[in-house]
C-alpha cells in the first residue's frame, strides 16, 4: 500500500546554521507542501530551553499529527523536547526521522556550543523513529549511532560514508532518504 504522504504535517528540525538551500532538509520543504521549518531565534548557539520551546509551541500549533525531521543537533532538540513532553509526543507526533544526531555528551571541546543539550536522553521513544546515520560523521560515531537508536527503540539505517549528512554531502533531494523516511511512514 503506498504511503500517503499527505496525512500528515512535516516539521522539518534543523541544526545549527539552519539548513540552507543545498541541504537536503531544504530541498523535502520545497517538495511537500505539508512541511513546515522549525525557526530559532539563535542558529548559531543552540540553547536547549529556547529550541526544545520552539518545537513544542510548532508541535502544539500543528492541526495535525507531525512527523519530525531532524538533523544534527535538531535531533537532541527533538529527543529533549520528547523526554520532557512525552504524552503530547504520543497524541501528537505520527513518527521521527531522525539524522546525524550530534553527540551532545561527547567530551571534546567542539562539541561545546551544543553541550547544553547534555545530557542526551537515553529512554525509548513513545513514537515510531528511525536513526540515519554516516560512518564517517565527525559528530557522531557509528557505534554510539546505534547505541542511541536502541535507546530510543529506533530502527539504525546506515547510508554508508556521507559525513554529517548536510550541506556538504551535496544530495539534493536525497532519493535515498526519501525511500528510507517512506519506510518508517510505512510503519506508523
Amino acid at each position: 500500500m503506498p504511503v500517503d504522504f499527505a496525512s500528515f504535517d512535516f516539521l522539518v528540525v534543523p541544526g545549527r546554521e539552519n539548513a540552507p538551500a543545498e541541504h537536503w532538509q531544504s530541498h523535502w520543504l520545497g517538495a511537500f507542501a505539508n512541511s513546515t521549518r522549525l525557526i530559532q531565534q539563535d542558529w548559531s548557539r543552540p540553547e536547549v530551553g529556547a529550541w526544545t520551546g520552539r518545537l513544542d509551541q510548532a508541535v502544539r500549533a500543528a492541526p495535525r499529527r507531525v512527523v519530525l525531521v531532524a538533523h544534527s543537533v535538531g535531533v537532541a532538540t527533538v529527543i529533549r523536547w520528547t523526554a520532557a513532553q512525552p504524552e503530547l509526543a504520543r497524541e501528537k507526533v505520527a513518527g521521527a526521522f531522525l539524522v546525524a544526531p550530534t553527540n551532545v555528551d561527547d567530551p571534546d571541546p567542539s562539541f561545546d556550543v551544543v553541550r547544553n543539550f547534555s545530557p542526551m536522553p537515553l529512554g525509548p521513544l513513545p513514537y515510531p523513529a528511525l536513526v540515519v546515520a554516516s560512518r564517517d560523521d565527525p559528530r557522531v560515531k557509528p557505534d554510539q549511532a546505534r547505541a542511541f537508536a536502541d535507546a530510543w527503540g529506533a530502527e539504525l539505517a546506515d547510508v554508508g560514508e556521507l559525513g554529517h549528512i548536510g550541506s556538504a554531502a551535496r544530495l539534493g533531494l536525497w532519493p535515498t532518504g526519501l525511500v528510507l523516511l517512506g519506510g518508517l511512514l510505512a510503519r506508523i
